[in-house]
C-alpha cells in the first residue's frame, strides 16, 4: 500500500522518484488558503545525498522492501566486515556503509543490519559503547574559565574523540554510537 503525504514523518524510509530515501526533517504547514505542505529534508539511502523537498496533500510514495536481522560481528576481512546472524549465516558488509562506526566493532557485538532488495544498506550499532582510554592528550590546570573543557583522546581501536578533562590513559568511557561522542566515564572498571 503507498505512502501519502499524511504518512510522512522523520524516520520513515520511502521510495521517491524510484529511489529509497528515508526523512530526517519534517515539518507541516497549513497556509490560510489552499493545500497543506508537508517539507521534507530526504536522505538516499544508498549514497547519503540529502535535499529538501515540499509535497502536496495528493502525493503518494511507495514502500520499501526492507529487512532487519539482528547479527553478531565475527571479523574484518578486507574491505568487507562479516557478521553472523541467529543461523549462522555469513553476512558481507562494505566498509563504506560502516564508515567511521567500524571503530565501535568488537568481537560478538550485537547489531542490527536492514536490507534492501536483499543487500545491506544500513547497520544500527547499540546506543552506547564501553572503550578504554589508549592515549590522551595533558590536560593544563587552571585552563577552566571556559567551562566544558576537552581534550583529544583516542580509544581502543583507534577512534579519536574529544573528552572531558578529568579523564586520563586507562579510563572506561561510554560512546554514543549515534554521534561518536563521549557520553560518560565509567568509574571502578579496569
Amino acid at each position: 500500500m503507498p505512502y501519502t503525504a499524511s504518512d510522512l514523518r522523520k524516520g520513515l524510509k520511502l521510495r521517491y522518484e524510484g529511489q529509497p530515501y528515508t526523512i530526517t526533517e519534517y515539518s507541516f504547514t497549513k497556509p490560510g488558503k489552499g493545500q497543506s505542505i508537508y517539507t521534507c529534508r530526504l536522505k538516499h539511502m544508498l549514497t547519503g545525498n540529502t535535499f529538501v523537498k515540499n509535497f502536496r496533500e495528493i502525493d503518494t510514495f511507495d514502500e520499501l522492501d526492507l529487512e532487519e536481522k539482528t547479527v553478531n560481528f565475527s571479523y574484518e576481512d578486507g574491505d568487507q566486515f562479516v557478521f553472523l546472524d541467529a543461523d549462522s549465516e555469513q553476512i558481507n558488509v562494505p566498509a563504506d556503509i560502516l564508515g567511521d562506526k567500524k571503530y565501535f566493532l568488537e568481537d560478538d557485538l550485537e547489531c542490527k543490519i536492514l536490507f534492501l532488495d536483499g543487500s545491506p544498506v544500513e547497520v544500527t550499532f547499540p546506543t552506547f559503547v564501553e572503550r578504554k582510554i589508549e592515549w590522551c592528550d595533558a590536560g593544563a590546570k587552571g585552563n577552566t574559565a571556559a567551562g566544558k573543557v576537552m581534550k583529544n583522546c583516542r580509544v581502543a581501536g583507534g577512534y579519536e574523540l574529544k573528552c572531558p578533562i578529568f579523564v586520563n590513559e586507562g579510563d572506561w568511557i561510554r560512546i554514543d554510537t549515534r554521534t561518536g561522542e563521549y557520553a560518560d566515564r565509567i568509574m571502578g572498571r579496569k
